[in-house]
């Protein structure tokens, strides 16, 4: 089985908190990435969106596109709009050969909102959910036959955040999955039941890490996401409290192939981007090869 290793830029660029980032050029991300072994890199806010313009860029540190995030409306707004809404990215990542578009749910999020607690993350009914699920179903649908396939982010802080909200969401939709181990983790869910139950949907994978103490230690009642950013709850695999090698070795089991992106935003000046990055890539390799992976470009 082929696997191949990317890393988003929110290490480096914080796009919800500009005080969690590095100051340093795309060029100069990349260039580290690239340092610490990973092929891929997921978009950001400095990324062009023209590849006549990023790809000789990328083609200089031998890195491609292998994902990116679009913020989705779709709880409360209209597919045609949505439609209009991520023409321009569809097209960029056509031309990029991205394997996919991450959707978020933004719409009633709270995950951006540093005022806002955890707790205060909205919830929906089944009634709801199942409402939800059909929609985006089919915006899933048309993304995929316009030749941009979407993975779909259950978030803290947002609608499908729990093990219990992405099970109802699930059953009530056939959109593509994007699983993140921290996420999930963070939101208390059981990440080996997680991939035992939608391993046949699983389009996408984050291997984003948690520091259990932080997070256990949040009081959700009055801390926000963001907070819990800042505190340090997120990190690279390898230097946190998650058990990789046995969620890479669950994967393998049920035959995923295709991109682990390390999605880890923490503070930079604590948690220095390329010497992250490098624990993160060398933790990967260890359990690729463990788990029976042959880790391709």
């Amino acid at each position: 089985m082929k696997a191949k290793l990317g890393i988003a830029p929110i290490a480096w660029w914080n796009d919800d908190l500009a005080e969690l980032s590095d100051d340093v050029s795309l060029e100069e991300c990349l260039r580290q990435a690239s340092v610490a072994g990973f092929t891929g890199m997921e978009t950001g806010r400095r990324f062009p969106m023209d590849m006549a313009e990023l790809g000789p860029i990328l083609a200089r540190y031998g890195i491609s596109v292998c994902g990116g995030w679009f913020s989705g409306l779709l709880l409360d707004g209209d597919i045609e709009a949505e439609k209009d809404r991520i023409a321009q990215q569809m097209a960029f990542f056509k031309a990029a050969k991205a394997p996919c578009i991450v959707y978020g749910e933004t719409a009633r999020s709270v995950q951006g909102i540093k005022s806002a607690p955890l707790a205060s993350k909205p919830k929906l009914t089944e009634a709801e959910t199942a409402a939800y699920g059909r929609k985006i179903s089919d915006f899933a649908d048309w993304c995929a036959a316009n030749g941009m396939p979407i993975s779909y982010h259950h978030h803290m802080a947002a609608a499908i955040e729990t093990e219990a909200e992405l099970d109802l969401f699930m059953q009530h939709s056939s959109v593509p999955l994007l699983f993140d181990a921290g996420h999930m983790a963070f939101a208390g869910g059981d990440t080996l039941r997680v991939i035992e139950n939608h391993w046949r949907r699983i389009t996408h994978v984050h291997t984003k890490d948690i520091r259990r103490a932080v997070v256990d230690g949040l009081d959700r009642s009055r801390e926000s996401f963001l907070d819990a950013v800042v505190k340090g709850a997120f990190t690279v695999p390898g230097d946190g409290s998650l058990d990789f090698e046995a969620i890479v070795t669950a994967l393998a089991a049920k035959g995923y192939e295709g991109w682990f992106v390390v999605e880890a935003e923490q503070d930079p000046k604590v948690s220095p981007p390329l010497e992250m990055a490098i624990k993160g890539h060398a933790e990967l390799m260890r359990v690729m090869a463990a788990a029976g992976y042959e880790v391709v470009q």
